[in-house]
């Protein structure tokens, strides 16, 4: 491959049966599949004959990195999948870092999930967006939660046609930012802060200075991600109009953390649970944030650049990370998730900053509102580890049948919403029905 124009195509796929529906439609709307290199880090049952059936043309099997890789050929693309049983796998980021082992200097690099479809023309298009970016940073990247489709037979019409940037949602539990998104309109690609796993489209450059690290299992890829680009000198951009589309939820298809379960570990599917992973990766992301004692240069070669600091990060998300707080205008309607300029004052920037929390909570209306009593409302309190009260709400009966949602098994699923100028965490939530017969019930008590 030595046109200008080759693309390096990195996917990850668990037990997806929307993979080869993916690889079709990828090939048949690219305008030049013949420079497209696509790479799976397949995570099935390892049976290839999958692939012929689809009409995938095996080619030849040889070793990379210590691992075999079958080499396919479909409509002049030429399709790499390094095959591993579901049972072996370590993680999203595990595999997409097992699938940038087959990276052989293509100009671009595409990383996407293996639950896609695609516009007309998308190859052309992503490549003449990011040039025309060129002008505004020196090193772009175009990245987005692309807008949801639904396969099916109305597949077609399921595919939203908005667009959307990414926005802070919370921190975790582990003080990680997780992020949402937010619809725009705009006539050009937009500035942002945050980088989507599922979409990156940028040079080629990026598979060696931002390798995925194959440690971080699921949570926190993001964030990770996303400082690493920025220290390394990238500016994220998030694309004006769709360019793929993105299957959301999947509830129907298996996933890792259902199968490395408890019990798959006791016998001796797997090596470890899912967890246990899970727990390893969030310390790695907290090192790399500045939030564990642990120098982030014992992370290497999956460490910060020199370009641009962690503070200036701070500066342009409008987040702190180490205070688990953002600036007002991040939690306000305009949803604001970039800065272009640095405060003038970091003091009276961190004093501007509050703590936001968010979550919800599934109750069963039968427990808090027994048919013979007159309960008329719900209070909710939450409370820290010292027991000082945080945020407190009284919902009337009226509001929660109009107001909020239902969960599967007919509970109510409420949303808490709020923020403390302290940045002392919520514990717990105590939950106290009030009856005007009987004033009030039994307190009850969830873990935040």
């Amino acid at each position: 491959m030595d046109n200008l124009a080759t693309i390096f195509i990195s996917m990850a796929s668990y037990r997806d049966p929307e993979l080869i529906p993916t690889l079709r439609d990828m090939l048949r709307h690219a305008v030049h599949p013949e420079n497209l290199h696509i790479a799976v880090c397949w995570q099935d049952d390892e049976d290839l004959r999958v692939f012929e059936q689809a009409g995938l043309e095996p080619v030849d099997c040889r070793i990379v990195a210590g691992r075999e890789v079958h080499r396919f050929n479909y409509r002049q693309a030429r399709i790499d999948i390094i095959s591993v049983h579901y049972y072996a796998s370590q993680g999203a980021c595990w595999a997409r870092s097992l699938s940038e082992t087959l990276f052989e200097e293509e100009r671009y690099f595409l990383q996407i999930d293996s639950h896609c479809r695609f516009i007309s023309c998308w190859d052309s298009e992503m490549i003449a967006m990011l040039h025309s970016l060129q002008s505004r940073s020196p090193l772009p990247i175009l990245s987005s939660y692309p807008p949801p489709y639904c396969p099916g037979e109305d597949e077609e019409a399921s595919k939203k046609t908005y667009v959307s940037r990414l926005i802070f949602r919370e921190f975790n539990q582990q003080g990680i930012p997780m992020f949402s998104s937010a619809p725009f309109e705009s006539p050009e690609p937009v500035r942002g802060s945050y980088l989507a796993g599922g979409f990156i489209f940028t040079t080629s450059r990026f598979v060696k200075d931002i390798p995925n690290d194959p440690h971080i299992f699921f949570a926190g890829e993001e964030i990770a991600m996303t400082v690493r680009a920025f220290s390394h000198g990238y500016d994220i951009f998030h694309p004006h109009k769709p360019l793929l589309w993105h299957f959301y939820q999947r509830k129907e298809h298996r996933k890792v953390w259902s199968d490395h379960d408890n019990s798959a570990k006791e016998q001796g599917a797997v090596e470890k649970a899912w967890w246990e992973r899970d727990n390893v990766s969030k310390k790695r992301v907290r090192t790399l944030l500045g939030l564990e004692a642990q120098s982030a240069a014992a992370l290497a070669p999956y460490t910060l650049g020199n370009e641009r600091t962690l503070r200036q990060f701070e500066y342009q998300a409008g987040i702190h990370l180490k205070n688990g707080t953002v600036l007002p205008e991040v939690m306000a309607p305009s949803l604001q998730a970039f800065f272009a300029d640095p405060p003038a004052d970091e003091a009276d920037w961190i004093g501007r900053q509050y703590a936001w929390y968010k979550k919800s909570i599934t109750l069963k209306q039968a427990e808090y509102f027994p048919s013979e009593a007159e309960t008329s409302s719900l209070n909710l309190s939450v409370y820290n580890q010292q027991n000082t009260l945080l945020y407190k709400r009284m919902f009337t009966l009226q509001e929660l049948e109009t107001f909020i949602s239902r969960s599967q098994d007919g509970g109510w699923v409420i949303p808490l919403e709020f923020k403390t100028a302290s940045t002392v965490k919520p514990e717990v939530v105590r939950i106290c029905p009030w009856s005007t017969t009987t004033g009030w019930g039994t307190v009850t008590e969830k873990r935040w």
